[in-house]
């Protein structure tokens, strides 16, 4: 193994589902009751392209060095002194504990580069919790829910981040020597063209193909360099409705798409001409756009269609229509079978990878908010005015932002969808998802007494 990654945190935050999660197999006992981990437990993990050695540890107590809780804490002491980083999780719905900021402070102490783990966010209960993790001063925080296989794209880019030259290396052993390659995932409905148009990209029969739709039962994986930029692709297969899904097999496979769309950087809907936007290809994009990965639309079979000039405009008023959780949304029209449009495909895919990556100054941001809310001030609410105060970004890949106000619940939905739309047209952010969460600042006076004149 390239690397070794501790686990840590305090009882029951979900140390063990996560050390389950990366070796692909329950290896660690999982319970509600706290202190079932008691020593190390060491597996071989893998995350998106990445092989490592992973340690889970207990969750340990102040407690004397001869007793079982103060052993069980030298045994995670060791598990860090032999680790290259660590990950420190917390329970995202229980917040931040006088525990988790021991935690934080010994991994702090060691100078191992750490990852700050939120786990259980499943829904939204978890969020005040996960703005509160900032104040361990760790770093950013990863959302993760490792029950339900939710937020590991966010961890595998995180760990990068944190050991860029030992993972750099291990993708490299991996990938036979390259660069990192941009992740993209081709989804749509069966028989839209997607092994199809994979082949015409490397330029070989890699993939089955059919007119028959359900051919592609894996995620295939295959390599790309196009005009110096290298990619990963992954084929899958085809998403139906639910109702129409009987086969145990297509139910694999159908799991096996949406782990590529949650490993993927940038996905690509690739329509058929003929048949665009309907019901279940809307649905795709809602799948897509919860996820947060970066989305180009891709109109195959286009030289089967009888053209007309506006063609192109008609298309894109329609996923404007369609798609409005994504709106100007990347479009290109293609054909798989001849390669025409392939190119414009490839630059639609790194322009909207670089947009899905973009950070933006707070000086350039707060200067948009001034005028954002000076131009369209917030609806006063039974009659007390909303204030807010500033913007900040927290995170890219999507870009995602806080806005510090009082009364965060009482911001209406709509004002919120002007902000956001707002800051997509101001920073050009087209097509890719964009979070804006809400969040009070803190009262000076909350609990102290009122003076007495």
């Amino acid at each position: 193994m390239s690397f070794t990654v501790a686990i840590v945190g305090r009882p029951n935050v979900g140390k063990s589902p996560l050390f389950n999660r990366l070796v692909g197999r329950r290896v660690a006992l999982v319970h509600d009751q706290p202190g079932v981990t008691r020593d190390r437990r060491e597996g071989e993990a893998r995350l998106g392209d990445l092989d490592f050695t992973v340690i889970d540890t207990a969750g340990f107590e102040q407690a004397g060095a001869e007793t079982l809780p103060g052993r069980m804490r030298a045994q995670t002491e060791t598990a860090i002194e032999q680790a290259d980083a660590v990950f420190v999780v917390m329970d995202a719905r229980a917040g931040v504990l006088p525990d988790d900021r021991a935690f934080a402070s010994l991994v702090r102490k060691s100078g191992k580069p750490a990852v700050l783990v939120v786990n259980k966010m499943e829904g939204r209960a978890g969020e005040s919790g996960r703005l509160e993790a900032y104040s361990l001063g760790l770093g950013e925080p990863i959302p993760l829910s490792a029950e339900h296989n939710e937020g590991l794209p966010d961890l595998y880019d995180a760990l990068r981040e944190a050991l860029p030259e030992k993972t750099a290396e291990a993708i490299e052993r991996a990938d036979d020597d390259g660069p990192h390659p941009i992740r993209v995932a081709i989804v749509g409905r069966p028989n839209a063209g997607k092994s199809t148009l994979i082949n015409r990209l490397i330029g070989e029969e890699r993939l089955l193909t059919s007119p028959e739709a359900g051919t592609t039962r894996d995620s295939i994986a295959v390599d790309l360099e196009w005009h110096g930029h290298h990619f990963r692709l992954h084929d899958t297969a085809g998403l139906r409705r639910r109702s129409r899904i009987d086969e145990k097999i297509e139910k694999l496979s159908v799991g096996e798409t949406l782990n590529a769309v949650r490993f993927a950087e940038v996905v690509v809907v690739l329509l058929d001409v003929d048949n665009a936007f309907e019901e279940q290809d809307q649905k795709i994009a809602d799948l897509i756009e919860s996820e947060g990965r970066a989305v180009v639309i891709g109109i195959n079979k286009w030289d089967l269609k009888d053209r007309n000039p506006g063609d192109i405009s008609k298309l894109r008023e329609k996923a404007r229509e369609k798609l409005m959780q994504l709106p100007d949304v990347p479009l290109v029209a293609v054909s798989a079978l001849t390669g025409e449009g392939l190119d414009r495909l490839m630059q639609a895919i790194i322009d909207a990878h670089a947009v899905w990556n973009r950070r933006i100054p707070t000086s350039a941001l707060n200067r948009w908010f001034e005028d954002a809310t000076s131009a369209h001030p917030p609806p006063a609410v039974s009659g007390r005015r909303l204030r807010l105060n500033y913007i900040t970004q927290v995170t890219s890949r999507p870009p995602t932002f806080v806005v510090f106000c009082t009364r965060a619940d009482a911001v209406p939905d709509a004002y919120k969808r002007y902000l956001v739309n707002s800051l997509r047209e101001a920073f050009e952010l087209p097509g890719t998802p964009i979070r804006l969460m809400l969040r009070e600042k803190a009262n000076p006076y909350e609990g102290k007494a009122r003076r007495k004149h």
